[in-house]
C-alpha cells in the first residue's frame, strides 16, 4: 500500500482527500503546512506527496524545493493542488518540481487516478 502525505492546510479539504484516498486504499499522512510537510516527509519517506499551493509559514513551491534540495526526499513526487489554474501558475509549479499539478475543485476518481498514474510511472503500484 503506497504511502502519501498531503499538505493542505483547510482542514475540511484536507480531510475530504484524506477520505478519498483511503477509501481508494492508500496510507494516508497529513500535515496543515509547508514546513510540516518538509518535516514530515524526512520522517516518513512517503511515496508521493499531494500539495496545496498557498499554505502558511511555507508556501508549496517553497516546500516542494526544500524538498527536492534534500537527497533523502528528492526522489519523492510531488503533485500540486490549487484553485490557481493560471498557465504562470502551473509553470511556477512545474519549476519547483512537481510532477504534476491538478486544479481544484477536482472528482475522487480525477483524483485517484491522477495519483495511480505518478505512482505507476514510479514504480510505487
Amino acid at each position: 500500500m503506497a504511502k502519501i502525505l498531503v499538505a493542505e492546510d483547510e482542514r475540511d479539504i484536507r480531510e475530504l482527500i484524506a477520505f478519498m484516498l483511503q477509501y481508494a486504499g492508500f496510507d494516508v499522512e497529513l500535515c496543515s503546512n509547508g514546513v510540516e510537510a518538509v518535516e514530515k516527509a524526512q520522517r516518513i519517506i512517503p511515496d508521493l506527496i499531494l500539495m496545496d499551493v498557498r499554505m502558511p509559514r511555507m508556501t508549496g513551491y517553497q516546500a516542494c524545493e526544500a524538498l527536492k534540495g534534500n537527497p533523502l526526499t528528492q526522489n519523492i513526487p510531488v503533485i500540486f493542488l490549487s484553485a490557481k489554474g493560471q498557465e504562470s501558475e502551473i509553470q511556477e509549479g512545474l519549476e519547483a518540481g512537481a510532477v504534476e499539478y491538478i486544479l481544484k475543485p477536482f472528482t475522487p476518481d480525477e483524483l485517484t487516478a491522477q495519483v495511480n498514474k505518478v505512482l505507476r510511472e514510479v514504480g510505487k503500484v
